[in-house]
């Protein structure tokens, strides 16, 4: 019988020379994958039946095997948080066992309580963030978190400067053309739609405005969206190649320390270190 240590080093990300391990990664990387095709596939109408059925014999097995892995986690906890009291409730609201949980919860919630039909189509919506569970095996999601964090008070900045734009561009927009178009621009609410699709210059053309004064306004409003939207972005880019730099750089630092000193070249005549 697996020993629930070894266990725990077998659902962890492999290690070189860990065959176990890895093939158990790599079956969970395939079977997420594969659920995510299914889903786009379970989109589209009128699929043969012989189809239908695979997709859900599928669905039974995916969840057997996510329900089994969440299970076996959970019961190695103690390894993952080793001299941590509650170490079970930790695993359990860390954020990787949340993704985990969503993935399998919407199949049983039907069988626990009485699910509306419509409610059920929006939970199934959900099989979704299995793709999330990959970022045990990539730390893609962990680095964007890093970034954000790191740029919190950046990005904050931009976004509000942004919606500040909106609206003072809605409310200005709204006085303007509301007297021509009242179906177009009846208020201000209303308006923020014509100012998000100007503002990051997508342009619509459903609503937009006919006065002299309105259109100057409105290609204004197009010329600061260039820069503005563009701030953000540029913002995140700058937060991910310091992010990166300091992984390099910690990587780098760790493989200098792991590295054992070399050998003293000593002169085979007189006996002295050669520098």
């Amino acid at each position: 019988m697996i020993q629930r240590k070894r266990l725990f080093e077998i659902l962890e990300r492999g290690m070189p020379g860990d065959t176990a391990s890895v093939v158990v990664d790599y079956g969970i990387i395939s079977v997420i994958v594969l659920n995510i095709g299914a889903v786009i596939i379970s989109s589209f109408n009128d699929l043969p039946a012989l189809l239908k059925q695979g997709l859900s014999i599928f669905e039974y097995i995916s969840i057997a095997i996510f329900t089994l892995e969440y299970g076996l986690r959970v019961w190695t906890a103690p390894y993952k948080y080793p001299g941590r009291r509650f170490a079970y409730l930790r695993y359990i609201v860390s954020f990787m066992a949340m993704i985990d949980l969503c993935a399998i919860l919407p199949f049983y919630l039907p069988f626990i309580v009485g699910v509306d039909l419509r409610i059920l189509r929006i939970l199934r919506l959900f099989r979704l963030l299995r793709i999330l569970k990959l970022n045990r095996y990539n730390n893609a999601v962990e680095l964007m978190a890093k970034v954000f964090t790191g740029e919190k008070e950046k990005i904050l900045t931009t976004v509000f400067m942004t919606g500040l734009m909106l609206l003072l561009a809605s409310s200005v927009m709204y006085y303007i053309e509301n007297t021509a178009q009242p179906d177009k621009f009846p208020n201000i609410i209303a308006t923020l739609w014509w100012a998000v699709a100007t503002l990051t210059t997508v342009g619509y053309g459903d609503v937009y405005p006919i006065t002299h004064i309105g259109k100057v306004l409105s290609g204004v409003i197009a010329l600061l969206g260039i820069g503005l939207v563009a701030l953000p972005a540029g913002i995140i880019s700058s937060g991910f190649i310091k992010a990166i730099s300091r992984e390099e750089q910690a990587a780098k630092e760790e493989s200098l320390q792991e590295k054992p000193p070399e050998a003293k070249r000593v002169c085979p005549h007189c006996g002295k270190e050669i520098e």
